[in-house]
């Protein structure tokens, strides 16, 4: 992992961005892959299978985004529900072929046992610049609140209002990478005007729990299930994963509504946020992608058993 900058390129140490600031770093952002081509595309042959609908559509300059969520085509109000959700970082690329390919590969095996909503891009502008932010320079998970500033966020928000008090699981697809600690959390301490003090990267997939309702054992089915895919994140020399203590193998706590963050969306008994280690030199994208499907099925299955 190369070592973080001293210093982030745009700012004045110590003093929040204001618009001239952000203006700046809209106009370093650039396309790198596309949305349309990747996901969309995607998306198309699960339309025979599946329902597709169009939630939201993002405005961003000259570009428009439509927001894409799939939808099981036997919903039935007598069955549970369960909501996925991937790309809340676009940036973090298993989180989008990983709902993608849970989707494809097995979404057909729970017909008629869950109704499953799928939102595999919430933040299509980021996959495209391979971003943690918005072209506002807005982190999504960090702004799933009323009145939210993020058109991504308020868009999943409305989508998933209906089903907010009825949901039996939530699983959020994430990733953690080494640009986390070079380019993103840098860009984050420049951007609120606050000191960057360098961190580590775990090694490996780890879940985050919500310390509010915690739900060891569901957790621990998860990590159980996908630790034959790919490797499980190990603790630090301080027993934490990215500055948190861990709970149990693999896991951590967050406040998930206080931080505002995506797993917080529903009242779901059982929730989740994944994290796959894609600059792992022990494992693929494949790996990535397929540890993502793993544990939506591994969820799915637990929670079905302890409803």
């Amino acid at each position: 992992m190369s070592t973080a900058p001293a210093s982030y390129p745009i700012g004045t140490p110590d003093t929040p961005w204001g618009d001239a600031e952000r203006a700046e770093w809209l106009s370093r952002q650039t396309r790198q892959r596309s949305y349309e081509a990747e996901v969309l595309s995607a998306i198309e042959p699960l339309r025979p299978r599946f329902d597709v609908e169009e939630y939201g559509r993002l405005e961003y300059g000259s570009e428009s985004f439509p927001l894409l969520a799939i939808r099981s085509r036997d919903w039935r109000d007598d069955l549970p529900v369960v909501l996925v959700t991937g790309g809340v970082h676009g940036y973090e690329t298993s989180g989008v072929h990983g709902a993608l390919q849970f989707v494809d590969q097995h979404g057909l095996e729970y017909a008629g046992r869950v109704n499953l909503l799928v939102a595999p891009c919430v933040s299509p502008w980021g996959y495209e610049r391979i971003h943690r932010w918005n072209p506002d320079a807005i982190d999504p998970n960090r702004s799933f609140r009323e009145d939210s500033p993020a058109g991504e966020s308020a868009a999943l928000m409305r989508l998933v209002a209906p089903i907010r008090d009825i949901a039996l699981l939530h699983i959020d697809l994430h990733e953690t990478t080494d640009t986390d600690e070079t380019e993103f959390r840098p860009a984050l301490a420049a951007r609120d005007g606050k000191p960057f003090t360098p961190g580590g990267i775990p090694d490996g997939f780890y879940l985050v729990d919500d310390s509010e309702h915690p739900q060891p054992e569901f957790q621990q089915a998860v990590i159980a299930a996908v630790e034959k895919v790919t490797h499980i994140a190990p603790a630090d020399d301080n027993n934490e994963i990215i500055g948190s203590p861990v709970v149990a193998p693999g896991v951590i706590q967050y406040p998930l509504k206080q931080l505002g963050l995506c797993a917080s969306i529903t009242n779901a008994p059982y929730k989740t946020t994944t994290e796959v280690y894609p600059d792992s030199p022990r494992a693929t994208p494949e790996q990535c992608n397929t540890a993502q499907a793993v544990a939506v099925c591994a969820a799915i299955d637990y929670a079905l058993a302890h409803r």
